[in-house]
């Protein structure tokens, strides 16, 4: 018996004719015909009462009729559960620009793989435009993003705000600037600057920043776990939101710390997005619940240090 008989027969039943069930199905008649013929060879019964005017469903395929479609509604129930699996089952991507990659998303990634053991996350390091594109596209199912305060925000992304932050000035504990209490342009000019490369949001602050002037020297990399390393190694200082410094395993290990920069009160918005309007599978709403619960703790621990909070709401 195949699952197409019974549907073939379901159709004859609701049309009230053989011919109206095979111009639906686009069959010949002859060929639904004969699928029903054996089907009733099967069954050993007759599902059909043929006449000279046409093929109507008869008294006994009426009775098992009820039979007929609770079989076929399984069916529907077992194709529904089988893609909710493949949904939970599959692979989550994540696009990043990494300024909280350690304290953010590393803690979420971990406690999501014991809940979802077998679904694959895939951390891809783009810049902010790159990572809109692609949720947008469908290539992303999740991003995390940096704004200033004031940037637009994409009409077709949803958006849900996790920490909001001020830039730092990160460096090594030894340092000259490490005495200061903050550190003003003026200093950040005179010293090695790690600086992110062009279509980062804190490339184009510092450019801000600085109005334009150069500093003594200056490297450019791709990203803030790049930009905290060679600052970790004494190659200079970085400029990034708090939030990618305070509690990342450099800052735990005392390889790197960090001053506010001074007469400055800009804020950096960490952002999680996610495309408008989609059925989201439920591992990525997981995921997406995950970092906004992360968020929420990391903002309660910044209260009690006197960071002061960081709302976590969707915009």
């Amino acid at each position: 018996m195949r699952t197409e008989q019974l549907e073939y027969i379901a159709a004859v039943t609701r049309l009230g004719s053989l011919r109206r069930a095979a111009e639906e199905l686009r069959l010949s008649q002859p060929a639904l015909s004969e699928t029903v013929r054996n089907l009733e060879r099967e069954l050993g019964v007759d599902l059909l009462d043929r006449k000279r005017s046409g093929s109507t469903m008869s008294a006994q395929g009426r009775e098992l009729l009820p039979h007929i479609v609770s079989v076929l509604e399984a069916l529907d129930r077992l194709r529904s559960a089988a893609g909710e699996q493949h949904r939970i089952s599959r692979m989550v991507r994540v696009g990043t620009v990494n300024a909280a990659t350690v304290p953010l998303l590393v803690p979420v990634v971990r406690d999501f793989r014991a809940t979802h053991p077998v679904t694959q996350v895939e951390v891809v390091g783009a810049q902010q435009t790159e990572i809109q594109r692609a949720l947008a596209e469908g290539g992303f199912d999740l991003g995390l993003v940096n704004h200033l305060d004031g940037d637009d925000v994409p009409a077709g992304l949803e958006t849900s705000r996790l920490l909001r932050g001020r830039p730092v000035v990160c460096m090594h504990p030894d340092s000259p600037l490490a005495s200061r209490p903050a550190v003003t342009a003026d200093e950040l000019l005179g010293e090695p600057l790690v600086a992110m490369r062009s279509g980062y949001v804190m490339h184009r602050f510092v450019h801000r920043l600085l109005a334009g002037r150069v500093p003594a020297f200056s490297y450019s990399t791709d990203g803030a776990e790049m930009g905290k390393l060679m600052v970790a190694e004494g190659l200079g200082v970085t400029v990034l939101p708090d939030f990618s410094v305070i509690g990342d395993p450099l800052e735990r290990l005392g390889r790197i710390t960090h001053r506010p920069l001074a007469d400055d009160s800009t804020r950096v918005l960490l952002m999680l997005q996610r495309r408008k309007g989609d059925s989201v599978p439920q591992a990525a709403r997981d995921l997406h619940q995950g970092f906004v619960d992360r968020a929420g703790e990391l903002n309660r621990l910044r209260s009690l240090d006197g960071a002061g909070p960081a709302a976590v709401q969707g915009i």
